[in-house]
């Protein structure tokens, strides 16, 4: 009998009163194009970690009112989040004058045949030590030349100055885990779950996994925070029949599998529901955000529901769904984002 653990179970508790567009989310001390944003905690301060991020033009302040053209970019940045939604602070600037753009927060590393074409697709930070203000942020190495996934890697960083720093990439090339053969973990969704003492981390499947359903599937591992650089303490999902193994996944299909056609979104608790909750748009990048939730990080889920509708812009891909789970604590609210044609747009869902 095939067993497939990505299927839903049960019903959605979910009771949604209203939600409300809210806007793009703007930095108010640079200005650029931007994806992702997704958010973590670090010693109290909650930060947003962006994708590919595109500089508008000398002078612009708003990226709103940018004018045409390329002017520059790099393949991720860090912001400080505040309590508006709408407004974040840009962190590690450059001298541009007479407004200064992001600097990368990732470093490409020559030695590795990194060049700045490469990407870092990143996900949220993970803290791993509060004292010490430090993170734990992984990412899937990606060489634009080429096209080529090559794995998915862990970083640390540390507040310093109060700006989160990349201080060390883990691997002999950069990554831990080469995508020809193994989950790209991290890469989908990490979360420190905050009522254990674990980092959890969702990847796809393996280069080599090809074709509809399989290269759709996403595969879940784990860490103890405090071990979140040590490769030989982590933990991989077999399915909800095997659990949790030492040895690294092998087997990639529904039943190790806790997700499909999810895309890259983002868990948190929710206090409301007392319950997990992922945030995940459309796997058609046609602008539906969906919720669904679960009594366990393992699964089962229960069945998506929609709370949104975002018209792409220009045609774009809407993609990315992003929880900002520190506005209302009590989780009777809450504050989504996504990335549309490049720009985060922000709505908030009420439930009753």
């Amino acid at each position: 009998m095939l067993v497939d653990n990505t299927q839903p179970e049960g019903e959605s508790p979910l009771n949604i009163c209203n939600v409300e567009r809210l806007g793009f989310q703007v930095a108010n001390n640079s200005a650029s194009y931007r994806d992702l944003g997704f958010t973590g905690k670090i010693a109290g301060k909650w930060y947003a970690v962006f994708g590919d991020t595109m500089w508008c033009a000398p002078g612009v302040c708003n990226f709103l009112e940018d004018t045409p053209g390329f002017h520059g970019m790099v393949r991720d940045s860090v912001s400080l989040l505040t309590d508006d939604p709408l407004t974040v602070v840009d962190l590690n600037l450059n001298d541009d004058c007479p407004v200064p753009h992001q600097n990368q927060l990732i470093p490409f590393n020559e030695e590795w045949g990194e060049t700045n074409q490469y990407g870092f697709g990143g996900t949220s930070l993970c803290e791993t030590n509060a004292e010490t203000a430090t993170a734990a942020l992984y990412y899937l190495v990606n060489a634009n030349e080429t096209g080529d996934l090559l794995g998915a890697g862990v970083a640390k960083v540390e507040v310093i100055n109060d700006i989160p720093t990349v201080t060390q990439r883990f691997g002999n090339r950069g990554f831990w885990w080469e995508s020809n053969t193994t989950a790209k973990y991290g890469d989908q969704c990490a979360y420190r779950d905050e009522r254990s003492e674990y980092i959890y981390i969702w990847g796809g499947p393996p280069n080599s996994v090809t074709g509809w359903p399989h290269s759709s599937y996403a595969y879940l591992a784990r860490v103890k925070a405090e071990d979140a650089f040590d490769p030989d303490k982590y933990e991989y999902f077999w399915g909800r029949q095997q659990g949790w193994k030492s040895e690294v996944l092998t087997k990639f299909d529904a039943e190790t599998a806790v997700w499909w056609a999810v895309g890259q979104g983002q868990v948190a608790w929710n206090e409301h529901y007392q319950c997990y909750m992922l945030v995940h748009l459309s796997a058609f990048g046609d602008g539906k955000v969906y919720l669904r939730t679960a009594n366990s990080l393992e699964g089962p889920w229960t069945p998506d529901v929609q709370v949104y509708k975002s018209e792409p812009i220009k045609g774009g891909l809407v993609y990315a769904g992003v929880q900002h789970p520190y506005l209302d604590p009590s989780g009777q609210t809450l504050v989504l984002s996504f990335t549309n044609n490049n720009h985060i747009e922000v709505i908030k869902v009420a439930f009753a």
